[in-house]
């Protein structure tokens, strides 16, 4: 029992070190595995190796797997799958469990070695998947690595099995270090943990200098056909376009923007077309990313709604020919768009495509890519095994009141707009956090990653009152998102005083952010939303501007923010009346106090401070006397919270027949009449 214990920590030590490594595997891809005794243990189908723990490896009877490889299935390609993975399920020792064996469990069985690891390193692949890879493989190791035609499934541990019995007979009955099997990569055999470590390591340095002497700078070309100019406009225009154009309903899909060297090296150069649309190179690719990506035209001096109109017809024409919605829309001298149901299904898409240009390009040092056959990508894209990973996948997906909405909120760096956007992306939604304070954006941003994964929230640097700022943050959001749904306009500052003493240039200062600010964030980011519903007629958005009760009745030498508050409702009845045509309803919402926040609480600043020092409560000794007067005032005997506001923009979220409102939520200290 201690020897089976120490294996399988030794193994899930492994996993979850190549796991965790891009460089080796993605979207939880590969597979891993221990012989002890009678029993197989392997990792299951839907499990990640970044983070498989020893009880979760699937234990198998080999008896039971050695006879799977001994039997003979049906020549009709689903009724063999069918069989072989009814078959795989019963070798189960547990099978009450419900975890379900890798798909490759009888190719790890046909291996004399205890220990076998198979995972994706894109250096290995470049050869796997190469014209030449074969010979490469015999030049570099010899007798210790052996070639397998890429089979899928069944087919490819039987055709193992028998290229490993003929190399045994060779080999005075060892097996070799690695086995290659074409366009889809290596598996590693070993006695012992510590020696499949040492010859997967070999393995990648080797081939790593075998290439080197063969690797062009520029294997595709020079990228001499990139747009330089309005790419910045291309880019606004047709990342919400692909966003309403592939959106199901009202919920539009996530469709972050890569416009990096390696891919400029494919969708800007003379031959990158022809790489890009060979087609696959490996299951994973067509599992994650679907077996073509849409490739749309685009030159230096097009017009952004051209392209975007050719980007629909070419969509028309994709559906029709491959009977699905891509996943990767490459455009012409701009880059390539990743298409997810939600961020992470986004990154994953981004990251097994981006791999696999990584491996198309090493490829060229190899006699070039060796594209899957039509035979062999219709087979995987249709394998029950892989519909059944797309669905684990889909599992997982999680829901909320704004699920896998895009949100900006302004202000998001502290007290209430940092509590709205963590609370937004508890909900479900992609949060950007737009503040002049970058860095106090940075760390609630990577609180809500560490949170709620990677690429969930998005800090950027704005200054609402300066439109090149907003312009640049508009940016931003489609480049990490697509577009966006929800504009919470939130920033806002204040300076108390009197009329008859206040600088004027407080009150202009006052006016820039809580007035010019709203009008700016709107005008700059509106046309995010209009241009999913130009794609998308069921589109729908929501701007809701952070209003306050001063928005509703005039404030005790408070004028110039009471003033500003007024004018922002001024604007949302009119932007109200003039976007209802892109589908955006925006309202305000006039919170009563945030006693607890840094505009009310702050030690330095806060209102608490500033009226106190200004005299506007009569009597007041303390910062508490001025709380506890603030407090009397409202009926329910307390200040607002976050809480109070997010029910309240949830309800204009989901109500449909509410646009230019200002919703009080005061405490029954201000009631509209």
């Amino acid at each position: 029992m201690q020897e089976k214990t120490r294996l399988l920590e030794e193994l899930a030590e492994l996993s979850n070190f190549y796991g965790r490594d891009p460089d080796y595997v993605l979207a939880g891809g590969g597979n891993t595995s221990v012989k002890i005794g009678d029993v197989l243990y392997i990792k299951g189908s839907g499990t990640e190796l970044a983070a498989i723990r020893p009880e979760q490896f699937v234990p198998l009877d080999r008896s039971k797997v050695q006879a799977i490889l001994a039997k003979t299935y049906s020549s009709d390609p689903i009724q063999r799958e069918e069989g072989f993975k009814n078959d795989l399920l019963a070798a189960r020792i547990d099978p009450a469990s419900g975890a379900r064996p890798s798909v490759e469990t009888t190719l790890h069985e046909v291996f004399q070695e205890p220990v076998v690891v198979h995972v994706h390193p894109w250096i290995v692949g470049a050869v796997a998947c190469a014209k030449d890879g074969r010979r490469i493989v015999e030049e570099l190791f010899g007798d210790r690595a052996l070639w397998v035609e890429f089979n899928p499934g069944y087919l490819l541990a039987k055709a193992a099995q028998r290229r490993l019995s003929a190399y045994r007979r060779k080999n005075r009955g060892k097996d070799p270090d690695f086995l290659i099997a074409q366009n889809h990569g290596p598996f590693i055999p070993g006695p012992s943990v510590a020696a499949v470590r040492r010859r997967i390591r070999a393995l990648c340095s080797a081939i790593e200098r075998g290439l080197a002497p063969h690797a062009k700078k520029s294997p595709l070309g020079k990228p001499s056909r990139a747009v330089r100019h309005g790419r910045d406009a291309m880019i606004c225009a047709i990342a919400p376009a692909i966003r309403g154009l592939l959106g199901e309903g009202r919920q539009l899909k996530i469709a972050p923007f890569d416009d990096s060297p390696l891919v400029m090296e494919f969708v800007a150069t003379a031959h990158g077309k022809t790489a890009l649309l060979g087609g696959p190179l490996s299951p994973d690719q067509i599992v994650y990313c679907r077996s073509f990506p849409l490739w749309v035209p685009c030159k230096e001096g097009d017009a952004p709604q051209k392209v975007v109109e050719r980007l629909a017809r070419g969509l028309e024409t994709f559906r029709a020919k491959h009977g699905y919605d891509p996943k990767v829309i490459a455009v012409e001298g701009l880059g390539l768009f990743a298409v997810g149901d939600s961020i992470k299904a986004a990154r994953t898409v981004r990251d097994v495509y981006f791999d696999a240009l990584k491996v198309t390009r090493g490829a060229f040092a190899a006699g070039g890519p060796h594209f899957m056959t039509r035979r062999q990508y219709e087979f995987v894209d249709q394998w029950e095994v892989e519909s059944y990973r797309r669905k684990v996948a889909a599992a997982t997906a999680k829901t909320g009141r704004v699920q896998n909405k895009v949100a900006l909120v302004t202000g998001a760096a502290q007290g209430f707009g940092r509590e709205i956007a963590e609370n937004l992306a508890r909900e479900g939604a992609c949060v950007v956090l737009a503040d002049v304070n970058v860095a106090g954006a940075k760390s609630a941003a990577e609180g809500i990653n560490a949170d709620r994964g990677a690429d969930a929230a998005l800090a950027v640097s704005m200054d609402v009152g300066d439109s090149a700022s907003v312009r640049q943050a508009a940016l931003a959001v489609a480049r990490a998102y697509g577009g966006l749904d929800i504009l919470i306009s939130n920033a806002g500052v204040l300076r108390a005083g009197s009329v008859k003493t206040q600088p004027e240039r407080d009150f202009d200062l006052v006016t820039q952010v809580n007035y010019r600010g709203y009008f700016i964030c709107v005008k700059c980011l509106c046309p995010l939303m209009a241009a999913q519903r130009a794609a998308n007629p069921q589109a729908t958005g929501d701007i809701i501007q952070i209003n306050s009760k001063s928005g509703l009745q005039g404030s005790n030498r408070n004028f110039a923010y009471a003033g500003g508050k007024f004018g922002g409702i001024g604007l949302t009845q009119s932007f109200a009346l003039e976007l209802i045509e892109d589908g955006v309803k925006v309202n305000s919402i006039c919170p009563g106090n945030f006693f607890d926040g840094p505009l009310w609480s702050d030690p330095e600043s806060g209102l608490f401070v500033q009226y106190l020092r200004t005299g506007k409560v009569p009597g007041a000794k303390t910062i508490d006397d001025v709380r506890r007067f603030y407090e009397s005032k409202v009926p329910m005997n307390r200040g607002c919270t976050t809480a109070d506001v997010m029910h309240a923009i949830y309800y204009l979220i989901d109500q449909q027949y509410e646009t230019g409102q200002a919703l009080p939520v005061t405490g029954g200290q201000v009631m509209l009449r």
